[in-house]
């Protein structure tokens, strides 16, 4: 029976440890409860998105047990989701089918669980190992920054299929531990989504016969809509594989938008206590903020909507550009540890691009800046940066992500000057 308040339980996931929130989730959503979920810093965002109790908010009892979650802004920028734990676990259940179509049994698998239990990559593993009757098991932050560690203080079953959700940041900070990439082969699936897979740490996970498996989803899907088995990412497949049973995609014929439709979207999204439906195309489908493409392998991104740039006619995505330089760079041996790519108004070509740069050692930032602009002197015109800027601080979020409009604001901050 639903809770009689209607109120909403406001969990702070970032004062308790993953298994404590976990209880604490699991039992308000015995009593049928809606659960917001706030990650460091978000409570005051989280609880303006909620308003109080008001009446509408109280209306969400017919949604029984669910929870409010951020999305990284798959459109329109961050966003409040509610998602019905019938949803999630629809999400489950197709996931399940996709193990299964692999040879893997979910209830013998064991989940391993690093990410936050605020973010809907985080959330899953819980509802899935719950739905399943498998195992679930939390690694600390603390433990996935002493990826050396790993192997003595998580050993891995060997009569039991592991599972292990990673975002790229967090896949090649393993990978830089020869011990924890050994660890990670161990592994029967590695679901590696959230941000675009670089080519370069792609290319060096299966030099190591790691089985990943790149997915993509969002919060308003209940998490993963597709995914690459890893055998196919082995054999050196791109992209992030075909729908999951319970999911159809396509692409928009004017911006190449991914599309879903399938019976586990958002209900809306919380703003100031009121509950806006998603945004839906006819026959209902969501159109993602990202741009991708359909080939043999499934869905392949392209990059974000919102960031791509529009230079001399031609419409670029500096995500593409970001991975084709590391591979570049890569290959002449160059000291970078990260890039980003940014678009500055053009008075002749309407936007041209700008990189921040991040050297391995700061001594070598303006040799770093020379190697990359011989790199991308024969690049095409709409393509090719104008300008470059060294950024010590340059780095992503706790999600794995750029937060492109903070990194803007810091360009713009520069230049003022």
């Amino acid at each position: 029976m639903a809770d009689p308040s209607g109120a909403p339980l406001l969990l702070d996931t970032a004062r308790a440890d993953p298994a404590e929130a976990a209880a604490c989730l699991e039992e308000a959503w015995g009593r049928q409860r809606l659960v917001a979920l706030a990650g460091p810093g978000q409570q005051g965002d989280l609880a303006q998105a909620l308003g109080g109790a008001t009446g509408e908010m109280a209306a969400l009892v017919r949604f029984g047990a669910a929870v409010v979650v951020g999305s990284g802004g798959s459109a329109g920028g961050p966003h409040w989701c509610l998602q019905p734990l019938a949803h999630l676990q629809a999400s489950a259940e197709a996931t399940a089918a996709w193990l299964v179509s692999l040879g893997l049994e979910p209830a013998a698998c064991l989940h391993l669980d690093p990410l936050p239990l605020h973010h809907v990559s985080g959330l899953l593993p819980l509802v899935r190992a719950r739905h399943w009757g498998g195992t679930l098991h939390w690694l600390a932050p603390s433990l996935m920054r002493r990826p050396q560690d790993l192997p003595q203080l998580c050993p891995l079953p060997r009569d039991r299929p592991v599972l292990l959700s990673l975002v790229p940041t967090q896949l090649a900070r393993l990978m830089a531990s020869p011990e924890a990439t050994e660890w990670l082969a161990a592994c029967a699936v590695i679901w590696v989504g959230g941000a675009g897979l670089p080519a370069p740490l792609a290319a060096a996970a299966r030099r190591a016969r790691l089985p990943l498996a790149p997915c993509y989803g969002a919060t308003e899907t209940a998490a993963m809509v597709c995914a690459l088995p890893p055998q196919r990412f082995l054999a050196g497949a791109e992209g992030c594989g075909e729908p999951l049973n319970d999911v159809a995609l396509r692409l928009d014929g004017d911006t190449g938008a991914v599309e879903v439709r399938c019976g586990r979207l958002s209900p809306g999204r919380l703003v100031a206590g009121r509950l806006l439906p998603l945004p839906l195309q006819p026959g209902d489908w969501w159109r993602s903020g990202d741009a991708g493409r359909l080939g043999a392998e499934g869905v392949e991104l392209l990059g974000r909507l919102d960031g791509a740039l529009h230079s001399g006619g031609e419409t670029v995505f500096p995500e593409r550009l970001e991975e084709r330089l590391q591979v570049q760079a890569e290959l002449a041996g160059a000291g970078l540890d990260a890039l980003l790519l940014l678009a500055r108004p053009d008075p002749e070509w309407g936007e041209h691009l700008v990189v921040l740069v991040r050297p391995k050692q700061e001594d070598e930032g303006e040799e770093l800046l020379g190697v990359l602009q011989a790199i991308t002197a024969a690049w095409p015109p709409a393509e090719r940066p104008r300008h470059w800027h060294l950024c010590p601080s340059l780095a992503y979020n706790a999600a794995g992500k750029w937060e492109r409009g903070r990194w803007q604001s810091w360009l713009d901050s520069l230049e003022a000057f």
